[in-house]
Formats: C-alpha cells, sequence, structure tokens
C-alpha cells in the first residue's frame, strides 16, 4: 500500500493541480497494483466528481464497500446522489456527518423530498425551504477559510427566500429589500423575489442588473454566459408580459433560442412565455399544438411545485379553449378526488374553476350560472366553485344571490367540525368578500358582525392575519358600545405588541386608549403631528368647493324611494295630455260634415279618368254588390215600372256557353 500511495505522489507532481483527467489515469494506473487501496480509491472518486461523471463515482464507492471507502468518502457520496436526483438519500448522510461545513451545504441543497405525480409531469425537488434557509443563516453566522464560500452562502441563500416567497411563505423570510446586488447571481435571486411578492417594477430592475453584470463577468466562458443568460431572459419576458410591454416581451422572446437552453423546464417555460406574448398566434389550436410540442421534462430536471402548477393551469385553458370539454373534464376531477375541497389553496381552486368552466363548456351570465348551481350542489364545500358563482351573480348585478351563496358556504364550514374547515370559513379573503357584499348593499350591522367573529376567532391564534384584525379593530373602533371598544383595545394591543413598528398600528393603538391618553402619551409622540399632515391642505378651498356627497348603493336607494307611513299620500297630478289638433287649424271655420267618411264615400269625391266617371254615373247612393244579383228598374215603352230581378251570373254562363257540334 506505502509503494502504490508514493506511486500516486509521483505521478501527480507530474500532473497539474487543475487536470482532473490526468489524476484520474494515474489512480487508475496505481490501481492495477492495489485494487483495493481505500486512499486510491478516494482519490479516484474525487476526479470522477470534479468530470461530473456522478453515476462512476457511486459505481466505485459501491465495488470499494469492503475497503470502507464509501464510510469515508461521505460527503462525496452524498454530494453525487444529490447531483443525480437521489435528494432524499443524499439529505439524510449529510445529516449524519457531524461538525463538516460541506455537509451543512449538501443538507441545505438537498431538504425534505416530496414528490408529487401529475400526468405526465413530476416534481421531484425537495421543498422545504425554511430548513435550508436556517441552514444557511448558520454557515452565514460562522466564518470559514474556505474562498468564495461566503458568496456562495449569499447565492443559495436569496435563493430559498425566493423559493420561500413563491410558495406564499413570505413571513419566515428575513430579508425583503434587496441592498447592494453586486453578483449576477443575487441580483436574479433578488429579483426572484420581487416578482413573488408582485413588486414587478424593481423585478424588471433587478432582472436587468443581472444580465448587465453576467454580460461584464469575467469567470464565465462563452458557453457559461449563454448558459446563465438564458434563464434571465426567460424570467424578464415575463415580466414584462405582466407589466403589460407586450411589444418588449415579444422582441426579447424572439431573440431566445430554445434549442439552445439545456434545461428542460427552463425550455419548456420559455415555450410557454413565447406562446403567451406572440401577437401572430391567435388561433388557439396553433397554441396548444406549439405548447405540447416541447418534450417532457425528465425527472431530474422537473419544475417545482409552483411552477407545475402554472404549467397545469395553462395546459387546462387550452384544452378548454380547443373544446377539449372532455379531457379538461377529467384531468380537473382526477385532482380534486385527490385533494377533495374545501381548500384556501390558490391552485386548488384554480382546478375547481376550469372544473365548472369545462362544466358550462364557456357559458357566462345566466347560462353558466344554470350549468354551475347543481354542480354546487354536489360539492357544497368547494371554495373556488362558490367564489365563481358569486362572480357570475355580481357580473349580473344579482349581489343579493351572491351574498346568499358565499353565506351558504360560510355556514357549512362554520357547522363543520374540523379543525382545518375553521381556519378556511375565517379565511381573510372569505371574510373580505362577504364584507364587501354587505357594503354594496348596505347592510351595516351584518359587516361588524362577520368582523367580530373573525376577529374573535383570529385572536387566540398564534399568528393571526394583520389584515384582518385591522379591519375589525377599525370597525370597532366606529362603534358606540363599550364591549365593542374594549375588544377594539385587546386587537390593537396585541397587533401592537406584535409590531411596534408599524405606524398604522401605533395609531390603532393610540386611538383606541383615546379616553385614556396618558397610557398611550409615550406611543403618540412616534406618530406624525396633525399640524404636518394638514400643512399642504386649504381649509377654505374645501369649504367653498362643498361637502361631496357619497354615491349611494341599489338597496339604500331603493329604501329612500320607499314612501314613510306617517307621510299623507299626495295628490295624484292631472295628465295634460298633448294637442292633437292640426297645425293650420281655425277655429271660426265650419268642420266638413263628412270628414270622418272614406274618401270614396264622400259627395265632394270625384273619380279620375273616363272609366271612373262612367261607372261613378251608373252607380246609386249605397252601391251595389258585384257578380250577385242586382235589380234592374225596366222603362220605356211598353213598361209597367216593374223591379225585376236578374242574375248576371247565370246570364253570363249562358251567354260564354259553347254550343255543341251535331
Amino acid at each position: 500500500m506505502a509503494n502504490s500511495t508514493e506511486s500516486l505522489n509521483t505521478l501527480l507532481q507530474q500532473a497539474s493541480i487543475d487536470d482532473h483527467e490526468q489524476i484520474l489515469k494515474a489512480c487508475n494506473a496505481s490501481l492495477k497494483q492495489s485494487k483495493k487501496d481505500p486512499s486510491l480509491l478516494h482519490t479516484k472518486v474525487v476526479a470522477l466528481l470534479k468530470l461530473d461523471r456522478y453515476e462512476d463515482a457511486l459505481r466505485v464507492l459501491e465495488e470499494g464497500d469492503h475497503g470502507n471507502v464509501k464510510t469515508g468518502a461521505s460527503l462525496e457520496r452524498s454530494y453525487a446522489l444529490y447531483k443525480i436526483g437521489q435528494l432524499s438519500e443524499a439529505r439524510d448522510i449529510a445529516k449524519g456527518i457531524s461538525g463538516d461545513r460541506g455537509a451543512r451545504h449538501v443538507e441545505a441543497q438537498a431538504v425534505c423530498v416530496h414528490r408529487a405525480d401529475r400526468g405526465q409531469l413530476t416534481s421531484y425537488r425537495l421543498e422545504d425551504f425554511n430548513d435550508s434557509a436556517l441552514l444557511y443563516r448558520d454557515l452565514a453566522e460562522t466564518h470559514s477559510a474556505i474562498d468564495n464560500e461566503e458568496n456562495d452562502i449569499r447565492i443559495n441563500s436569496g435563493a430559498a427566500d425566493a423559493q420561500l416567497e413563491w410558495n406564499r411563505k413570505g413571513h419566515l423570510v428575513q430579508r425583503k429589500k434587496p441592498s447592494g446586488e453586486d453578483l449576477f447571481e443575487t441580483a436574479y435571486n433578488a429579483a426572484c423575489a420581487s416578482i413573488a411578492r408582485g413588486d414587478l417594477d424593481q423585478g424588471e430592475v433587478l432582472l436587468r442588473r443581472s444580465r448587465d453584470l453576467c454580460n461584464v463577468s469575467g469567470d464565465l466562458s462563452d458557453d457559461e454566459m449563454v448558459a446563465e443568460l438564458l434563464p434571465i431572459q426567460v424570467q424578464l419576458v415575463y415580466v414584462l408580459t405582466r407589466l403589460g410591454k407586450s411589444a418588449d416581451a415579444e422582441i426579447l422572446a424572439s431573440q431566445i433560442t430554445l434549442k439552445d437552453i439545456t434545461d428542460a423546464s427552463t425550455q419548456h417555460i420559455a415555450q410557454n412565455n413565447s406562446i403567451s406574448t406572440a401577437a401572430n398566434i391567435q388561433n388557439p389550436y396553433t397554441a396548444h399544438r406549439l405548447l405540447h410540442k416541447t418534450r417532457s421534462t425528465p425527472e431530474k430536471d422537473g419544475f417545482f411545485t409552483f411552477q407545475l402548477d402554472r404549467v397545469e393551469e395553462n395546459v387546462l385553458t387550452l384544452d378548454l379553449l380547443v373544446s377539449k370539454y372532455g379531457g379538461a373534464m377529467k384531468s380537473t376531477t382526477k385532482c380534486l378526488t385527490i385533494e377533495p375541497p374545501p381548500s384556501i389553496s390558490p391552485h386548488l381552486n384554480n382546478i375547481s374553476v376550469l372544473n365548472a368552466a369545462a362544466h358550462a363548456q364557456k357559458q357566462l351570465g345566466n347560462f353558466g350560472i344554470k350549468h354551475m348551481l347543481p354542480l354546487l350542489g354536489k360539492r357544497p364545500l368547494d371554495v373556488g366553485l362558490a367564489m365563481l358563482v358569486v362572480q357570475l351573480y355580481i357580473l349580473t348585478n344579482n349581489h343579493g344571490s351572491a351574498a346568499k351563496v358565499l353565506e351558504s358556504l360560510l355556514k357549512q364550514l362554520e357547522s363543520s367540525e374540523a379543525t382545518e374547515h375553521q381556519d378556511i370559513r375565517f379565511a381573510p379573503g372569505l371574510v373580505a368578500t362577504v364584507v364587501s357584499l354587505y357594503d354594496l348593499q348596505g347592510r351595516k350591522s351584518l359587516i361588524m358582525t362577520e368582523l367580530l367573529k373573525a376577529a374573535s376567532y383570529w385572536r387566540h391564534t398564534s399568528r393571526p392575519p394583520e389584515s384582518l384584525l385591522q379591519a375589525a379593530g377599525l370597525g370597532l373602533l366606529e362603534s358606540n358600545s363599550s364591549e365593542d371598544q374594549a375588544t377594539a383595545r385587546d386587537i390593537y394591543a396585541a397587533l401592537h405588541q406584535q409590531d411596534k413598528s408599524s405606524k398604522v398600528t401605533t395609531a390603532g393603538y393610540v386611538a383606541a386608549h383615546a379616553l385614556s391618553l396618558q397610557d398611550v402619551a409615550n406611543q403618540a409622540h412616534y406618530l406624525t403631528s396633525v399640524s404636518r399632515l394638514i400643512a399642504g391642505i386649504d381649509a377654505y378651498a374645501l369649504e367653498d368647493a362643498g361637502v361631496p356627497q357619497p354615491r349611494l348603493n341599489v338597496d339604500a336607494q331603493a329604501a329612500s324611494r320607499k314612501r314613510a307611513l306617517d307621510e299623507k299620500p299626495k295628490p295624484a297630478k292631472k295628465r295634460v295630455r298633448k294637442s292633437r289638433l292640426p297645425k293650420d287649424y281655425d277655429p271660426s271655420k265650419v268642420p266638413d260634415q263628412e270628414r270622418w267618411l272614406p274618401l270614396k264615400e264622400r259627395s265632394s269625391y270625384r273619380p279620375k279618368g273616363k272609366r271612373g266617371r262612367q261607372k261613378a254615373a251608373g252607380l246609386t247612393q249605397g252601391g251595389v254588390e258585384k257578380g250577385g244579383e242586382s235589380a234592374v228598374l225596366s222603362g220605356g215603352k211598353g213598361s209597367d215600372g216593374v223591379i225585376k230581378a236578374t242574375n248576371h251570373g247565370t246570364a253570363n254562363k249562358a251567354k260564354n256557353k259553347k254550343k255543341s257540334k251535331k
């Protein structure tokens, strides 16, 4: 063994420190003499890891197990497992190595695995980002002599914070505002965190800074720079689209070549963004074909959960646009069966909405409601479906029915014995929606009741929603009840204890103790003075402009139109009909007595033409019928003055009848 080690040292002295191929060749040459040497095997494993040959490194460790190589190279084995996607085993091995900073790095990268299979897409990554952030925080607090470790910690810590923001766990992030991002990786992670919080303007600025820093970086080769710039550009296309800068987004998307993107998930996202921003793709069938043209993502290169949710929703939306209602209905029903409602998960509620759209076949208004009400009867606890029906009722200006649907949902959730159902019942979003509906209807008492119930529920939890308690406290301050005032003081006291730096909370805390200002005199000094707040206000101009009257809602207007019981009914006004006299009417002229008769029956009627005058001359007053019996007066010589009846129809027939041949 000593000879093999000496020969290895001799070979390594001849090789460059960065030439891992030569080191590997030297190890293989020495292993021909001693196949079971743990030192040689360990060196070979390290060389293979440097060459990104992770499967070969694991095979060497497995074959050399009888020489305790696996035990002596636990860190290398954990890192190799992490690189090939076996994160759960990599985490367990790294967690068992104590006192090693490298093992802490691997453990932070590979945290609790959660595999979610959804059709052809599989999410493999470990998503316990809070543990990862805590590990990097501990590493940052302890100094090390390893070169560039501080930058690695900053980069990976920022990535963990961004992932927490994407997964709606921003309250666990300590550093919210970016400060002096001098690396393109840290600028990119800060941009992702800003985008997840909804601050798209700041995200655009940071993405452009990250792109500029990457372009001037001297540590990257040309190929590496292209590989690093592509994800930045893909993310920038998304931000520009969200900001409404469609033209800029389309130009940037046209500059991205999908074939150059090696990461399958990034390529799929780039294809999705390109389709959504392309102005020349108006046909949904074309968009559907292009979206499914991207190759499927492998397991070790899959999406994070929040990415997978958006991809799945986009695919289902395109299925609906191309009228694939049966497929969309089947996929969404399967998802709702695996995770049945109720839930306040945005993704599950979006899936519920897409399922309802497939049943209604994209119909809106009263037609859509007609299809969705039976579905709501089958899934009465489905929050997403109920909110969709509420929205459709609001679009049809039927606020009363919308409030009834939401009240029914809240009542069923409140009557449930499950603890998680109570959290959903008093979720800030649902409470805000029902309060808004009550406000549209002018039902102030129900608003106070709902806010008080929600505040009473959340006050006894470990982390109550601040926005909901703020609204409840503000409403209770307007009440004249001493009990409501005491409740408002308790709410603002808890909020002030939780965050003493918030001026809004401090102002509410001081207002709640208005009757005993000596108790909060110290807190009042932190608030902006009244004179400073009204410094730019012209009181005289406001007085001259008058007091604006608030617009009454529909119910209030209807109530104002109702007559009070003690009011006396006012006499009805007589309706004055409009004059129907002609414009040239002269009261001195006598009107024509025959003006009501038809024109042809008036005595002044004179027919036009020769035939008309002859016909009129042979007629008597009252006229005769044609084709029937008529009275003929016989006169002249030999006549006896008797009226004889003749049948012109019979005479005409006899006259016109032809004689038969004999």
